[in-house]
């Protein structure tokens, strides 16, 4: 359902979540060893959030990444808008268009428009914060 780079953005916000304390820094180099993504990739990805307002980036020798807002205020659904835009959340399941585009429905709309909705719900309500904390408590390797 969602992409890769929508999960490294998810991966990292999380991480950044529970490793990154007052307006610390950390840096893309030890981020993307930690989280198994290449630092270019992951760089790009971050810098994007950072353009949004999700992320702080500092440059040079000291430089790195925080959070800019706190954590429970940063939802799922604002990553993934990011990163991949609105259609996991508007687009019919068989089609290239929205659901309101068609005049008759694709033959799955009317199953699929209720987990649509629920999935919108579940990643406007679930944050950043609530993840980390249920990472950090549960002892978890949301990392691999």
């Amino acid at each position: 359902m969602l992409s890769n780079t929508s999960k490294y953005a998810i991966r990292a916000a999380i991480y950044l979540a529970i490793n990154v304390k007052d307006s610390q820094k950390i840096g893309i180099k030890k981020i993307s060893e930690d989280l198994n993504i290449p630092s270019p990739f992951l760089g790009k990805i971050l810098q994007s959030l950072a353009k949004h307002k999700l992320l702080t980036s500092t440059k040079g020798p000291n430089g790195g990444f925080g959070l800019a807002k706190d954590a429970n205020d940063i939802t799922l659904y604002e990553i993934v808008q990011i990163i991949d835009g609105n259609d996991l959340f508007d687009r019919c399941l068989i089609s290239l268009r929205t659901c309101n585009e068609h005049k008759i429905p694709c033959p799955v709309h009317n199953n699929y428009e209720g987990i649509r909705k629920d999935i919108h719900n579940l990643f406007r309500n679930q944050t950043i914060g609530k993840l980390a904390t249920s990472a950090t408590q549960a002892d978890q390797e949301i990392f691999l």
